[in-house]
């Protein structure tokens, strides 16, 4: 079975796929206040509707073996893990045939805000160390209604993460 090995997230290493930004260790000029310091527009998404934020949990598996991978078509995805560092699996857009030979794992801090641009192919996010991941999850509302597509790998696309 084919094997992807876990890899520190960069900023480089993560361009293709979309961005992130540290929120607890926030860099760059601040609007100040008396008792606060403001990072304003780290990130940036657009939506023509409401935006949903939606919890999510994740168990941790004793093989981390991904069978299924998903995209949206038309939007940007958010995750924010809360609890523990998580792990996230993609690959780039490719018109909607799986290509799990171009999958990369990334090891995301706590508290680091990932930006998954359209169509990159990814799943739930798995927790690095916890029994349980909680992140929370950022995508217009319905998003799992309208635009996205599941996919179920064949036996030979299917990979393990490694650490």
């Amino acid at each position: 079975m084919k094997t992807v090995k876990l890899e520190a997230l960069s900023k480089e290493a993560f361009a293709p796929f979309g961005e992130y930004y540290t929120m607890s260790a926030p860099e760059g000029y601040p609007l100040c206040g008396e008792l606060h310091r403001f990072y304003p527009d780290r990130l940036t998404t657009a939506t023509s509707g409401l935006l949903a934020f939606s919890p999510i949990l994740v168990k941790k598996p004793e093989v981390m073996k991904v069978t299924q991978i998903e995209y949206h078509t038309t939007t940007a995805e958010i995750i924010l893990p809360l609890n523990d560092d998580m792990i996230l699996h993609v690959a780039p857009p490719s018109a909607g045939k799986p290509l799990p030979e171009y999958t990369r794992a990334f090891l995301v801090p706590k508290n680091t805000l990932i930006k998954m641009m359209p169509c990159v192919w990814h799943l739930a996010p798995l927790p690095a160390n916890a029994d349980e991941l909680c992140a929370m999850i950022v995508l217009p509302s319905c998003t799992y209604m309208n635009d996205c597509t599941v996919v179920d790998l064949k036996e030979d696309e299917q990979f393990i993460i490694e650490k």
